[in-house]
């Protein structure tokens, strides 16, 4: 068995037989959060599981730039954590047909409704950065999950991938390092020192996107 096979064995032992089974995903940028998110994804049955992106609350570029957060995007206050709680809190109560925004990487920018989760959606994968934060507001967001999953990646790893992603969105390698040090490094530190503890640690996995 593989290990995101395993990993999503485990997940269905948890669950159980209960309608609906909320997994949190959390890592530093560049750790695979996306990547497993969707492994798993093509592992439950059909129709059975969704993906919700924590990164599809990301406060508009406009918002950022009044706020003086343009060059600080990513950090946890550049987003609706507001929005965010709530829409985790509709995906527990089970209501059906709850649209959810979509983060488009290659426009920087959420697009509104651009996801469904019906009320057939036993699993619901949950990604992103800050879901373990251990700050408040975060750390309230524990009671909405059932299982929570970390991946711990070397920091050397998350650079090399970071790298990649930068270069395929355009960035020259200066911009690239420029952003990485000023921004990406800075959230890392404070996904991967200020966090609580997760149901599954994950310090090396087979996934070939970061």
């Amino acid at each position: 068995m593989s290990e995101i096979a395993s990993i999503a064995a485990t997940i269905f032992k948890r669950a159980g037989k209960g309608r609906r089974f909320v997994v949190a995903i959390a890592g530093a940028p560049g750790a695979g959060k996306s990547t497993l998110s969707h492994h798993l994804l093509d592992l439950f049955p059909e129709g059975s599981a969704a993906i919700v992106q924590m990164d599809g609350y990301h406060f508009d570029d406009v918002i950022l730039h009044k706020r003086g957060l343009r060059s600080r995007k990513g950090a946890p206050e550049t987003f609706d954590y507001a929005g965010f709680a709530s829409l985790l809190r509709r995906i527990r109560s089970m209501e059906p047909e709850i649209a959810v925004p979509v983060f488009d990487r290659s426009m920087e920018l959420s697009r509104a409704g651009a996801s469904i989760i019906d009320s057939d959606a036993k699993f619901v994968l949950v990604e992103g950065n800050y879901l373990l934060l251990d700050e408040e507001p975060w750390n309230e967001l524990s009671s909405f999950f059932d299982f929570a999953i970390f991946l711990d990646l070397p920091r050397s790893e998350l650079e090399r991938r970071l790298m990649l992603r930068w270069h395929e969105h355009g960035k020259t390698e200066e911009e690239a390092r420029h952003w990485i040090a000023t921004n990406d490094l800075p959230n890392i530190e404070r996904v991967t020192q200020k966090r609580r503890p997760a149901d599954l640690v994950i310090q090396s996995i087979a996934l070939t996107e970061a």
